[in-house]
């Protein structure tokens, strides 16, 4: 009997695309703050989604980063008008991917016991804009062969239900969450899996190690940290080997 093929989640801000390399258009305004205003606007995108699920309310992912860049703007004491704002947000789905990121997705393709899929908070109309305008992501969109969004739950990460809503989507029952894999950059999303029953590697590019302590002992990190994206497919493949 041929092997199941190993579900491999990829999460897309933060993880395949760079949220700091918003800062390039960021600078066009701001030279000088750019770097900063980038970093509280994917602070607030992120804290915005933890308060609307403790809230019990939704926004479209869309309009929290909208929201979000609009309080980094406050925060720092800058303004723009309303034409500078869409254009930022219209940049937004051209991010830049991380280095390790092309040859990893390139590599997929020879990998035929590998499910791709990108999982996201992310709607589904960011996430193909994403994938089809962002240059150095657009060569590998063939890669991925579903695109997974929270939307449809009206939840964001790490809220089970939208891990339970990605087993649905490539076609896992709950008893089979642990054959699925998230590989994300986003600690809060590595929790969030594991408390779902998925595994997850864990991309620490900085190489500080896992730092996270809400979920101590065992089985509440990463299944695996590792510093780029190909060790993680790599993990996945012997794990999966072994299942």
């Amino acid at each position: 009997m041929a092997s199941k093929r190993i579900v491999v989640a990829f999460d897309l801000y933060g993880t395949l695309l760079s949220t700091s390399s918003i800062s390039r258009d960021l600078a066009e305004h701001f030279p000088d703050k750019a770097d900063e205003i980038a970093a509280t606007w994917r602070t607030y995108q992120l804290e915005y989604t933890w308060r609307l699920n403790s809230m019990e309310q939704y926004q479209p992912f869309s309009e929290v980063t909208h929201n979000a860049l609009l309080h980094a703007l406050r925060t720092h004491s800058v303004t723009l008008p309303p034409a500078a704002v869409a254009a930022l947000m219209t940049s937004y789905n051209s991010l830049s991917t991380f280095p390790d990121v092309p040859p990893a997705l390139s590599a997929l393709s020879s990998l035929p016991n590998i499910l791709p899929v990108i999982f996201s908070n992310g709607t589904l109309e960011m996430v193909s804009n994403s994938i089809n305008h962002s240059t150095s992501l657009s060569h590998y969109k063939s890669c991925f062969e579903k695109l997974v969004s929270v939307d449809e739950t009206r939840k964001f990460k790490p809220d089970p239900r939208v891990y339970n809503f990605l087993a649905k989507e490539v076609g896992k029952v709950p008893d089979e969450m642990g054959e699925i894999w998230l590989v994300t950059s986003n600690p809060f999303d590595v929790v969030g899996a594991r408390a779902a029953g998925m595994k997850a590697a864990w991309v620490d590019r900085e190489g500080k190690g896992w730092l996270d302590a809400l979920v101590p002992g065992e089985g509440g990190g990463p299944s695996v940290v590792v510093r780029g994206l190909m060790e993680a497919i790599e993990a996945a493949m012997r794990v999966g080997s072994r299942a």
